[in-house]
């Protein structure tokens, strides 16, 4: 399935699938086609969604295609340019740093994993780009793509086997 994702304005956008649109939320920074760690922007390009976490304890498993697991206290991303595990899943305690995957708020309770610079990962061109759940008023996220909780269920169960997310350049 090609889902795409179409910039509007700051970190406003749509994404659409089929027939289906959804409003969602992007890096605060906007768009970039020259993605950089700590930029907070999300990088243009088809990226194929790699892998789900979720909130077993908050909403069970999804309905999806997509391979996956619950998300435990214990994993993370590593977001360090100069560690070896830089853009990989990494157990916590991490000695370098990371992102948590299990938060206190919602915004993790879906995480899906977009295949963004991970093949191989280049030192400093952006980790932790992912598909997750959007704060209520869509704010700008630090580089991801966000969706309402139900959307991204919505979207979940209608994956294939071979889905892409396509973040579309901005146009004038």
């Amino acid at each position: 399935m090609d889902i795409e994702v179409t910039w509007l304005a700051g970190s406003k956008a749509l994404l659409r699938y089929g027939s289906v649109e959804m409003d969602c939320a992007l890096g605060k920074a906007g768009i970039t086609a020259n993605k950089r760690e700590g930029d907070h922007a999300t990088p243009v390009g088809r990226f194929p969604l790699r892998f789900l976490f979720y909130r077993g304890d908050k909403l069970g498993k999804p309905q999806t295609t997509l391979a996956g697991q619950e998300i435990s206290p214990f994993d993370g991303w590593c977001d360090a340019p100069d560690h070896p595990r830089y853009n990989q899943y990494v157990r916590i305690p991490f000695s370098a740093s990371h992102e948590r995957l299990w938060r206190e708020d919602d915004l993790y309770d879906l995480v899906i994993i977009l295949g963004h610079n991970d093949a191989p990962a280049v030192a400093g061109d952006g980790s932790c780009i992912f598909l997750h759940v959007a704060r209520n008023d869509y704010q700008g996220t630090e580089g991801c793509v966000a969706l309402k909780k139900q959307d991204l269920l919505t979207l979940l169960a209608a994956l294939d086997g071979d889905s892409h997310l396509t973040i579309l350049p901005a146009t004038e």
